[in-house]
């Protein structure tokens, strides 16, 4: 019987040697999570009345998890912070093409609705309406001056007209004056004639 309790304990011993260098290969993993590893150390850890006694190795182990995962932590929010800036930069860029080209579109569309005469910016349907009532004045005074003329044209035509007839009457009176007065000369001539006889 000493013989079975001696085997007995010996396999226990060996298991749980085996058991511990199982442990500590588990305990020595680092891709293990920090919730993992805090309930692998708190699994394994002895008690003493309400307390946990922990090995030093594992709570190195634990720190060099802390560290590592603060730092991973780290190296992914300066990337994460790197990537934000550069999609800020191009978000940037893109509101700067994006304000140049409405700009550009603003400028085809003012230059498509305005044209400029002598320096001043009219609206293309402002410059038409100014044009055609500039022509229809333009033409309306045209009107005005051609029947002017005509109006002076007929007025000098009567004007002529009646210093022709003026003109002819006045020779008609100059001619019959002076016939008149060749006989008045004549018939005193004759008288003087008569006289002097």
């Amino acid at each position: 019987m000493k013989k079975a309790v001696l085997i007995f304990l010996l396999v226990m011993g060996a298991c749980v040697v085996n058991a511990q260098t199982a442990n500590n290969e588990v305990l020595a993993k680092n891709d293990q999570t920090l919730r993992e590893r805090f309930l692998l150390m708190k699994s394994k850890s002895q008690s003493y009345q309400d307390y946990k006694v922990i090995k030093e190795n594992v709570l190195d182990g634990v720190l060099k998890i802390i560290q590592d995962s603060l730092q991973a932590k780290d190296a992914s929010l300066r990337s994460v912070k790197a990537d934000v800036n550069r999609l800020k930069d191009e978000l940037n860029q893109a509101n700067v093409a994006l304000k140049q080209k409405e700009q550009s579109m603003e400028d085809v569309v003012y230059a498509s609705t305005h044209i400029s005469v002598i320096g001043i910016d009219f609206k293309k349907q402002t410059f038409l309406t100014i044009i055609v009532v500039l022509f229809l004045a333009l033409l309306a005074g045209v009107g005005l001056m051609s029947a002017r003329l005509k109006m002076m044209h007929r007025a000098m035509r009567e004007k002529a007209d009646l210093f022709e007839i003026t003109s002819k009457e006045y020779e008609d009176y100059r001619r019959k004056a002076l016939e008149k007065q060749t006989k008045l000369s004549r018939e005193l001539q004759d008288e003087r004639n008569k006289m002097h006889r």
